[in-house]
């Protein structure tokens, strides 16, 4: 897969992961993952012995400090390992149950709160973003002189979930303060602020889901993390996911790594500790925390068509839906820079298009996302399998700043160790 960088990006998404991260305390029984042997689900022993080698070896080599990564293909579990160590600082062996800062993975699971409260009719796509937020009527749109004018037509919810609603990058608003108080208080100072662009004309990745976020808690009458926990966490066993740690899970939190000049890996002290209560600024665009395993969950829910376990959080059609790609024809992804080619995006998650031209040996119509600190997963419905990759580093998605290209490593592997 080919990723591109955007330097006005980076430290905002990076930055916003870091002050945003959270998480609640499990109450629930712990899900319990078992690992199937691989020929039973169509994938090579041998394979997946070479991704186990090339993982091993980034530890060996010290490019990463550890790792968890997890395949399953035809709803079977065939591989789930860990690397390494969780902190470089104290050499505490990573394990399945590490606890990770998944940054923008929680975007997808702000799309499926969403998406629940869409299916229960409290909003439509086409629905002006007004209608739910009315501080947001007749907001203006920035010039090229420094002006501003009218919007073109008003932003829509369908924009809102596919970042094209108008709003700038997150460095964007570096200087505005976004996340200092609640989502309300982020709401008042957006009000204030122009959009960046026209509604539909440009995709930019900056406070959108956070905007969802709120909006959730606004429909549904609670806070975000009561809804996630009553309406995706605890029906699916997502028992180590949330916004904060408890403190008895405090050990099981992996440390932030970054490089030295020598390109070796090593702590980023740096980094703010895990919150054991729930923070004041619930963002749904990179608050959470979260386990490889209880990640492998939600996304199998998905492939699933919303179910899991004789769990359904989802219709099937919802899910196609999120899946879809939405963006008006000239509109490109462009996380990284430059236009990724052959990738649309839907209600939350970024769609393979095209593989061939993606560069990518994922299957057409594979959706996926990634945290700040380089965890990352896909679905693929082409090929039925999920794959989820956690891993700690600070710029940890960023092509070229030192993490090594998980993203590209890890789907030559898999899709090499498959043998149908």
């Amino acid at each position: 897969m080919r990723i591109r960088l955007t330097r006005r990006l980076l430290g905002a998404a990076c930055g916003a992961a870091i002050l945003t991260c959270g998480f609640a305390p499990a109450a629930f029984a712990e899900a319990d993952v078992q690992v199937a042997a691989p020929a039973t689900a169509g994938v090579s022993a041998e394979g997946l012995a070479r991704l186990d080698a090339e993982m091993q070896a980034l530890v060996d080599q010290k490019k990463l400090a550890g790792a968890t990564t997890l395949l399953a293909r035809h709803g079977k579990v065939v591989h789930f390992q860990a690397y390494g160590v969780q902190d470089v600082t104290t050499g505490v062996p990573t394990t399945r149950e590490t606890i990770y800062r998944i940054a923008s993975m929680t975007k997808p699971i702000t799309g499926v709160a969403m998406m629940i409260l869409w299916e229960e009719g409290k909003w439509k796509l086409d629905d002006p973003v007004s209608k739910h937020i009315p501080e947001f009527e007749g907001l203006q749109v920035a010039t090229a002189g420094g002006g501003t004018e009218a919007q073109a037509h008003p932003m829509t919810m369908r924009e809102l979930m596919s970042h094209t609603a108008g709003f700038d990058v997150s460095a964007g608003y570096d200087d505005d303060g976004l996340q200092d108080g609640d989502l309300q208080a982020m709401i008042d100072k957006l009000a204030r602020l122009p959009l960046a662009v026209q509604p539909g004309s440009d995709w930019r990745y900056g406070p959108s889901v956070n905007i969802q976020g709120y909006i959730v808690e606004k429909l549904s009458g609670q806070s975000l993390d009561q809804f996630f926990a009553t309406r995706i966490f605890q029906p699916l066993k997502m028992d180590d996911t949330g916004f904060h740690v408890d403190e008895a899970k405090l050990s099981r939190v992996a440390g932030v790594h970054t490089y030295g000049e020598d390109g070796l890996i090593r702590t980023a002290g740096e980094v703010r500790p895990a919150p054991t209560r729930p923070p004041q600024f619930l963002s749904g665009s990179g608050g959470l925390f979260s386990t490889a395993e209880d990640y492998y969950r939600f996304a199998q829910m998905l492939l699933n068509g919303g179910e899991l376990d004789g769990v359904r959080i989802l219709k099937p059609e919802t899910v196609e839906l999120m899946r879809t790609n939405v963006l008006n024809e000239g509109v490109t992804v462009d996380l990284y820079g430059p236009s990724q080619d052959g990738v649309g995006f839907g209600m939350d998650f970024a769609v393979i298009l095209d593989p061939e031209t993606a560069g990518t040996p994922q299957g057409e119509n594979s959706f996926y996302w990634g945290g700040a600190f380089g965890t990352w997963f896909w679905i693929d419905p082409t090929y039925d399998l999920v794959f989820v990759g956690m891993i700690q580093n600070l710029r940890g998605s960023i092509p070229g700043a030192g993490t090594p290209p998980m993203r590209e490593i890890s789907p030559r592997l898999v899709y090499q160790a498959l043998t149908e």
